[in-house]
């Protein structure tokens, strides 16, 4: 057989020649700002890539994008990636000394930015002598640099130093992509992906039975494009034709309601919280759902049915849950592509494999029905941490996921929380994940989460913090009662406490480490149930 290695270019190269018409579509403040063809975003990104290489960097170097879901981002992938550079997508969410100290160990001597980040990288450089070129993604014209750092512009780059490059001529095990976990359960690791591991991610993902996107297809890319490869989609969408719409940082309501319609969008793919905001503005406006939406694709986190039925009602379209990992590149588990199948984050797609085990590693010896601890081996799963010395495996080959999950009789997974989110309280285990799957179907809560806070006499206790649906009152003794009979009663929450909205991390979730400072801080105070 031919030596074809599997390297990402290869995704757009195909798109350029078989779908060159099919757009790229960028949105900014509701309404369409950029549209390119697959054509034009290859050509475009190529001579790009000539320009980076002339800043001094080499195949295996990092550069790091700051930046949102643009066309200049999209771009800056390929063009990174074609040559075998490694693009180190940056959470513009993180703090100035979170960054820096990515930066520091990925040794990124040239950033990408979005205009409205300098601030921000501002703040990083000063931390970070080791950058040497800047490049400013949509501003226009000439740039100033910033110290002994060299300011560029991206067509100001390209004009002068860029020139057509060939792509793709290295080995698949190459490095492509760098990301680090969001680091709400712990310090931020990093995450280094191979071409091949994105490639056969890619195949994997756009199984009929995993997110199944075709070229008839227009999908909403409202996953961040910093975060796990934006899920894929920035290699899934050309791979098959597809039309891809990018929000900007336009991830409002009112916006993306706007751009499902224009765009006639028939899957929008991105975390629960985004398009509960869809939701509400249609609630609130009395607008209509989007016309050609068939699906909705959400993963992140646990998702309440309750919220399910509240999206597939307000938006006209059906929800698929899913569940995944940075660490996963990042598809884990998807449910089927069939209405009414949301219950549960569904069965793992050909390529990735799973397996239960008790507390110390040993795997169950029934996988059916019981909640273990979820380990999971695959070709685009981690080996090691980036920089670690040691893999992250067991004997058998699986990473340990820090997740407990249930497996039913038909195969599907549904996570059960996190190992490290379990409270002890009076020498005995508590899981957070039970009690938020049970208040979140109350129809006055819209988001919940339980932590743990030091007690006197039991070690630990639970905090049960609510942010209501907007124009909904919620009663602790009402939710507290919702509890009862269904578990332990020595789990009910004694306390509650109420926010306007949940700290929230880069890529969705709950930012439970947040949260426990805010409460430590006082800045959050839980009441007596019933007080």
């Amino acid at each position: 057989m031919q030596d074809y290695q599997l390297t990402v270019d290869k995704f757009l190269d195909h798109a350029a020649k078989w779908f060159p018409d099919v757009e790229v579509v960028e949105a900014a403040a509701g309404s369409v700002a950029r549209r390119e063809t697959y054509a034009q975003l290859r050509d475009r990104g190529n001579r790009l890539s000539g320009a980076l290489l002339s800043l001094g960097v080499k195949p295996g170097d990092r550069i790091a994008t700051l930046a949102w879901n643009t066309l200049q981002h999209f771009e800056i992938y390929y063009a990174a990636m074609g040559v075998g550079l490694v693009c180190h997508t940056l959470n513009p969410r993180l703090t100035a000394d979170h960054l820096a100290e990515m930066i520091r160990e990925a040794q990124d001597r040239v950033v990408a930015v979005s205009q409205d980040l300098l601030p921000l990288l501002d703040r990083v450089i000063e931390l970070c002598p080791i950058i040497q070129h800047v490049i400013v993604l949509e501003a226009e014209g000439r740039a100033k640099p910033i110290g002994s750092t060299k300011l560029w512009t991206l067509e100001e780059l390209r004009s002068e130093r860029g020139c057509q490059t060939r792509w793709g001529d290295f080995d698949e095990n190459a490095p492509a992509g760098l990301c680090y976990t969001s680091g709400t359960t712990g310090p931020p690791k990093g995450v280094l992906y191979t071409h091949r591991s994105n490639y056969l991610h890619t195949l994997r993902a756009l199984q009929a039975d995993a997110m199944a996107i075709t070229a008839d297809d227009v999908v909403l890319v409202a996953v961040p494009m910093f975060h796990a490869n934006g899920w894929g989609l920035p290699f899934a969408g050309p791979a098959v034709g597809a039309k891809l719409v990018l929000p900007g940082r336009s991830t409002d309501g009112a916006s993306l309601a706007r751009l499902m319609r224009d765009e006639k969008v028939t899957i929008a793919i991105g975390v629960q919280t985004v398009w509960l905001g869809v939701a509400d503005h249609l609630d609130e406006s009395g607008g209509q759902a989007p016309t050609d939406l068939k699906r909705i694709i959400i993963g992140g986190s646990s998702c309440p049915d309750n919220l399910i039925r509240r999206m597939e009602e307000g938006l006209g379209a059906y929800v698929r849950t899913s569940w995944g990992m940075t660490e996963l590149s990042p598809l884990g588990t998807i449910a089927p592509p069939t209405p009414g199948a949301a219950s549960a984050s569904g069965r793992p797609i050909m390529g990735l494999d799973l397996k239960l085990t008790d507390a110390s590693g040993a795997t169950l010896p029934d996988q059916r029905g019981q909640v273990g601890h979820l380990w999971v081996k695959g070709a685009s799963v981690l080996d090691r941490y980036f920089e670690a010395d040691a893999a992250s495996l067991d004997d058998e080959g699986y990473f340990n996921t820090g997740d407990l999950a249930e497996i039913d009789a038909a195969g599907n997974l549904s996570i059960r929380g996190r190992s490290k989110d379990l409270i002890k309280s009076g020498g005995e285990w508590i899981n957070p994940a039970e009690i938020e799957a049970i208040i979140g179907r109350d129809a006055a809560v819209s988001l919940v989460a339980v932590i743990s806070t030091p007690h006197d006499k039991w070690g630990e206790r639970p905090l049960l913090i609510v942010q209501p649906q907007a124009g909904n009152a919620v009663h602790g003794r009402t939710l507290v009662n919702s509890l009862r009979g269904k578990v332990a009663d020595w789990w009910i929450p004694e306390r509650i406490a109420q926010v306007d909205a949940m700290p929230l991390s880069g890529s969705g979730k709950i930012d439970k480490n947040r949260l426990r400072e805010e409460v430590e801080a006082g800045r959050i105070v839980g009441e007596p149930v019933g007080a």
